[in-house]
């Protein structure tokens, strides 16, 4: 987090009592004009009226304790990890004392908490109250990152990118923080299917990152994070591409080509995201290459001998796939196995560690099947005339 520090903890929507009223009503005798009294079966002249539902707020622990207490107590449950507690409290004071001089940080750490605790409307609300995109600096900014970052959870791409694209217009911000923003903004597109302007975006920001004279003003996470979007740009398109044996040999061998050439483009973006240094995208870059190769294979192995092939011209194209989907086999491998090392040397620890790893188990019983396959073909039963044959 940029600014100063903030406690980064999760915590639990504040306890509310709901005592809802409803369908109450009270049933009012209108007077009449002659002065005559109504009939009580007289329902010309009844009014109902209906009341909306009554919402009534209740903390009998917290109500004694003011700003100070509340905020002294949000702030030890943050230390001490209880982040349903922390929000309780910070969110007490936030709702109850309008002028504490704690209540902006109160609003932040409560933000933090439903936050870590994936919360994601509690987290939006409490952000919301603080963040201004616009003008803001200091709580008011880091709120606006924290908006989008909620709004991105809660699937709401459009909203988020419409706030980034606010933030990265601003002269007036670090150039760390407007690449920050124009990176997230490109993740938002991606995420609501807008790739050919997301990609724009995300090469924009490294472009405005490759330009600066002093790289360290920018953290190493958000470059090696757009090159890492870029790369799942070309993921994206790379699938899209079906092996479909029913447009013959040549349209398959065309459609082999540009998925190949797809993946080499991907490729090339999860290596720059190497390169840059960050180890959490580096793990994750590594990672996805390796996948990349497996998927092929499994698109490879599974597509069907184009139709006009006969039976001794089928046997050779299988044989001279299976020599392609080897090579596959063993990049995937090595590049597992490269991650693997890089993650063990930085100390990384994530999703996309563990998930290497069981890959590259995977990658290699498929190595092994295919050697088997390959050595019961050519292990020809030899003709019983010539069994006992002498070979030189």
């Amino acid at each position: 987090m940029h600014g100063r520090k903030r406690m980064d903890s999760a915590g639990v929507a504040r306890r509310w009592l709901w005592v809802s009223v409803l369908g109450l009503g009270v049933t009012l005798t209108g007077c009449r004009t002659t002065g005559a009294a109504a009939k009580p079966d007289d329902t010309a002249n009844r009014q109902v009226v209906a009341f909306d539902p009554v919402t009534v707020t209740a903390d009998l622990e917290l109500d004694k304790l003011n700003d100070e207490e509340l905020f002294a107590g949000g702030t030890s449950a943050f230390a001490a990890d209880d982040f349903k507690q922390a929000a309780r409290y910070f969110g007490r004071l936030a709702d109850f004392h309008p002028n504490s001089p704690h209540r902006r940080q109160a609003l932040y750490n409560a933000g933090l908490a439903h936050q870590r605790l994936k919360e994601w409307d509690d987290a939006y609300g409490r952000f919301s109250d603080l963040a201004d995109p616009e003008k803001g600096q200091g709580d008011a900014l880091d709120a606006s990152f924290r908006v989008a970052e909620t709004l991105y959870h809660l699937e709401r791409y459009e909203e988020a990118s419409k706030l980034l694209t606010t933030l990265a217009a601003r002269a007036d911000l670090p150039a760390g923080r407007r690449i920050e923003a124009q990176v997230q903004q490109g993740i938002c597109q991606v995420e609501a299917g807008r790739t050919d302007d997301a990609e724009a975006t995300l090469r924009k920001a490294l472009a405005a990152y490759d330009a600066l004279p002093d790289k360290t003003e920018v953290e190493d996470y958000f470059p090696a994070q757009a090159h890492f979007f870029v790369g799942e740009i070309y993921r994206l398109h790379y699938e899209a591409v079906k092996l479909e044996a029913s447009r013959g040999s040549d349209g398959l061998a065309q459609d082999l080509n540009y998925k190949a050439e797809l993946l080499l483009s991907a490729q090339g973006h999860y290596l720059r995201s190497i390169r840059v240094g960050n180890g959490y995208w580096a793990t994750a870059a590594g990672s996805q290459i390796g996948a990349l190769y497996e998927n092929l294979y499994e698109h490879m192995v599974n597509s069907p001998t184009p139709p006009e092939l006969n039976g001794e011209e089928a046997e050779v194209y299988r044989q001279e796939l299976r020599k392609k989907i080897r090579v596959l086999l063993t990049k995937s491998i090595n590049i597992y196995e490269r991650t693997l090392e890089a993650a063990e040397r930085i100390g990384s620890q994530s999703a996309f560690v563990d998930r290497t790893r069981q890959s590259l188990e995977k990658v290699k019983s498929l190595l092994l099947a295919d050697a088997d396959t390959e050595s019961g073909e050519v292990s020809v039963p030899m003709p019983a005339s010539s069994a006992g044959a002498k070979h030189r």
